[in-house]
């Protein structure tokens, strides 16, 4: 089994690598999404909502995480949590049952500041991106898929998620075997580290570290 994290700031295209690399090897991969693993804010009023940070470290259940990847790790199936943004909860009723594959891909903006979940990924992938071409998509997925208001979407961005970026995510990409510049838009890079990936499972080795797209 391999294990592989993939991190980056909001925006920076991280979806658009994990999509390219679930594509080449089908069945062989599961994605766990660390936006899965939000604690709960269900108790928390609509008010104290508005102001939560999903771009500190302490918004993630890394207990859990840590958990579930060990499990899949020794060959068993786990129970994901399914977090909504909407209402802010974890759906106390619905979970996603996840099976080991040869490819774990955990993918999120904070993955790489926990140092047991570092601990257990085999690869670890930095997405980077120019801060204009993260902020536009953050824009457009929160407006679309989240309903977010354009004026609060600049807001939080300008409040919450540029400082954390600074503060914790930038800082984490010293911890990254490959760095992949211009985000999902780097066509060559993925396709060198996807076949790299396939390589490794056809060899039953671990992918060398310290190498940068």
């Amino acid at each position: 089994m391999l294990i592989i994290g993939i991190a980056g700031g909001s925006g920076s295209g991280k979806t658009t690598v994990v999509k390219a690399i679930t594509e080449r090897l089908k069945e062989r991969v599961v994605v766990i999404p660390q936006d899965s693993y939000y604690k709960d804010s269900s108790h928390l009023s609509d008010e104290e909502k508005k102001y939560m940070n999903f771009d500190h470290p302490d918004s993630i259940d890394f207990d859990l995480l840590n958990r579930h990847l060990s499990m899949l790790r020794e060959g068993k199936s786990i129970e994901q949590p399914v977090y909504s943004y909407i209402t802010c909860s974890r759906s106390r009723t619905e979970t996603v049952t996840v099976h080991p594959a040869e490819v774990i891909i955990i993918e999120g903006i904070l993955i790489f500041t926990c140092e047991r979940l570092r601990n257990q990924m085999d690869i670890k992938i930095f997405v980077d991106a120019d801060d204009d071409d993260r902020l536009m998509r953050v824009m457009a997925r929160d407006i679309l898929e989240r309903g977010k208001t354009v004026e609060t979407v600049i807001e939080r961005y300008t409040k919450t998620v540029k400082p954390m970026y600074l503060q914790f995510i930038e800082p984490s990409k010293r911890y990254a075997d490959v760095i992949i510049p211009q985000g999902g838009h780097n066509k060559v890079a993925i396709d060198v580290l996807t076949a790299t990936i396939e390589k490794a499972i056809a060899s039953g080795e671990k992918v060398q570290r310290n190498t940068q797209a």
